[in-house]
């Protein structure tokens, strides 16, 4: 049985600014993290997935936030949608 995920759309519109994209500078780490990961397989985590519970979100994205924390000294998940980086954390 294939998992469903939680879909995950970077240029979701939003009132202001028009795009989750525009809170970020253009070489902001977050953006290169997302760019890193992108590249990965990540087959192995996605096969893990059982189906059961509520939807998940997807495994490359979760990664991306434990990449990104740990690049930035962050390593629980109150810290990091505390920082001062915290529209990196929604990017991610």
């Amino acid at each position: 049985m294939a998992v469903e995920f939680i879909p995950i759309d970077r240029d979701t519109p939003l009132l202001l600014p028009p795009r989750i994209q525009a809170y970020l500078p253009e070489r902001h780490l977050a953006r290169f993290v997302v760019e890193i990961v992108e590249q990965l397989d990540v087959s192995a985590l996605v096969d893990a997935y059982r189906g059961t519970g509520s939807q998940p979100y997807p495994p490359a994205m979760l990664v991306t936030l434990l990449f990104y924390g740990y690049a930035t000294g962050l390593y629980s998940c109150s810290d990091l949608q505390t920082s001062d980086s915290s529209m990196a954390w929604y990017f991610s």
